[in-house]
């Protein structure tokens, strides 16, 4: 062996288990090649797992080996084949991968005669004893994990509108997270109602701060941890819930609630909704003929279906529903606020210094991205300065759990600060004509604002041939509204 590139490798919990450290694998490998008068082509230093060759210290060292002239016999040393790897069949695959480089890897501590057929035996010890560990290692802590939830305690990364805490006995336990919590608590509480479909739920509680996926809303609304309740798996086929020690953010029967919602009601309320959007003005209809309050239904046609609002008991009133919507929007439409009560409502908006706000948000938010860049800096530079062997271990890990405490707090600012934004430019979107014409947006609407707003301003005077109406104002809406017409001929309209 005429020259080498060195591969020298650790994961945290070596460091702390076994005590390696890169300079120290350096160090004997330097030794080595002096003593045995072999070239250091390079030396590729990774603070990795071995679970896998996907690294990038180690894919950077496989590109420079493939670079090389395939005429040039190359080789790789590290100190034992668990630096290499710790899974026997991803190890033999890249060793077969080296071969086609012509290229050798070799542990100085355990070394191998690759021409001597028996010695593959040896190499499959090797490489098995590391998995082996690893996989016993796994298994510990999965036993370990089962325990502490059969005893009531949630040990694993503490699922959305929780914070993993350590109590003074060293205890692993989860808390409340705010303001994570209180929209996750609203949000059972929504689909328990069963009035709405759960993806509008799931948008209104991304703008009320819970930013997760659409799959990701689901997990939590099925996920017991809500309730008090942990999930220990006994058996492959065996499950059994276990009463939390930590603070549930619903009850039992509210989450019992919302499975049967999800499970079984899901197909049919969606429906419902649906209908009840397409008839907003059912139960403030009238009929002219007999009197009684109109019902709604969907006729089925030769080619399409038709909605309509409809008498019943042989009464054959009946008016097309869409037509009659759009009426009554179109009248609602012509509404706008006074000029008393526009000035009023400029006074409100003026008295919260909305741009004064902003821009103290503004300079937070790059107070906050300049610190958390300044977090990722100071943990780079500490990461080089323990890799060059300059920085223990112990303050390294100490560095690195400094970093993540004051990164996680600088986030969640750093998301307040983008929710405190996003509230003003919503403020700040009321332009003069939308104040104005207040009800432009009615279309817009979910069924139950529309149905509250049919139930304040309702249709009268209905002529269900023609589809003309007026509205029902009441005395105090008459004083904030007035009817957009000719105003420059100040004409007056009055709405019965």
């Amino acid at each position: 062996m005429k020259s080498a590139y060195l591969y020298v490798r650790v994961s945290t919990d070596e460091q702390k288990r076994k005590g390696y450290s890169l300079p120290e694998q350096e160090d004997r490998l330097l030794k080595y090649c002096k003593y045995n008068n072999i070239e250091v082509k390079g030396i590729y230093r990774e603070d990795y797992s071995a679970k896998n060759f996907n690294r990038p210290e180690w894919k950077e060292l496989f590109s420079e080996i493939k670079k090389k002239s395939s005429g040039e016999d190359k080789n790789i040393l590290f100190i034992k084949w668990d630096r290499f790897s710790r899974n026997v069949e991803y190890a033999y695959e890249m060793i077969g991968k080296l071969r086609k480089y012509k290229t050798t890897a070799m542990a100085i501590d355990q070394a191998i005669d690759f021409s001597v057929p028996e010695s593959t035996v040896m190499l499959a010890v090797y490489l098995a004893v590391p998995e082996a560990e690893n996989t016993r290692r796994a298994q510990n802590t999965a036993n370990g994990i089962r325990r502490a939830k059969l005893m009531g305690r949630y040990p694993n990364k503490a699922p959305i509108g929780f914070i993993n805490l350590t109590l003074m006995d060293g205890k692993k336990t989860i808390a409340p997270k705010e303001p994570e919590a209180d929209v996750i608590k609203w949000s059972f509480h929504q689909v328990a109602q069963n009035d709405h479909k759960i993806s509008e739920i799931m948008k209104i509680a991304n703008e009320k701060g819970l930013i997760c996926s659409r799959s990701h809303f689901f997990r939590i609304l099925r996920n017991p941890v809500y309730c008090g309740l942990i999930s220990v798996r006994l058996e492959p086929n065996e499950e059994q819930m276990i009463k939390g020690l930590h603070e549930p953010l619903i009850s039992e029967s509210l989450f019992y609630q919302v499975q049967s919602v999800i499970n079984t009601k899901r197909k049919t309320t969606s429906k419902k909704n649906d209908l009840r959007e397409l008839f907003f003005l059912k139960g403030f209809l009238t009929c002219p003929v007999c009197d009684r309050k109109l019902s709604a239904s969907i006729s089925q046609g030769r080619s399409k279906k038709y909605p309509y609002y409809h008498c019943h008991d042989g009464c054959k009133t009946r008016i097309n529903a869409v037509f009659l919507n759009e009426c009554y929007q179109n009248k609602l439409q012509q509404l706008i606020l006074s000029n008393n009560a526009v000035e009023l409502f400029r006074n409100i908006l003026e008295d919260q210094n909305i741009k004064i706000q902003k821009a103290s948000y503004l300079y937070t938010q790059k107070l906050l991205e300049r610190k958390i860049k300044e977090e990722e800096l100071t943990l780079s530079r500490g990461r080089k300065l323990f890799i060059a062997g300059i920085l223990k271990i112990d303050d390294y890990n100490e560095l690195k759990k400094e970093h993540q405490i004051n990164t996680r707090n600088l986030s969640k600012e750093m998301r307040d600060i983008v929710l405190k934004l996003k509230a003003i430019d919503r403020k700040n979107q009321i332009e003069d004509k939308a104040l104005v014409e207040i009800f432009q947006k009615f279309s817009e609407l979910d069924t139950s604002d529309k149905r509250y707003l049919v139930n304040l301003i309702p249709p009268v005077d209905i002529d269900y041939q023609t589809g003309s109406l007026s509205l029902g104002l009441n005395q105090a809406f008459s004083k904030i509204l007035s009817k957009k017409s000719n105003r420059k001929n100040n004409k007056k309209n009055e709405f019965h």
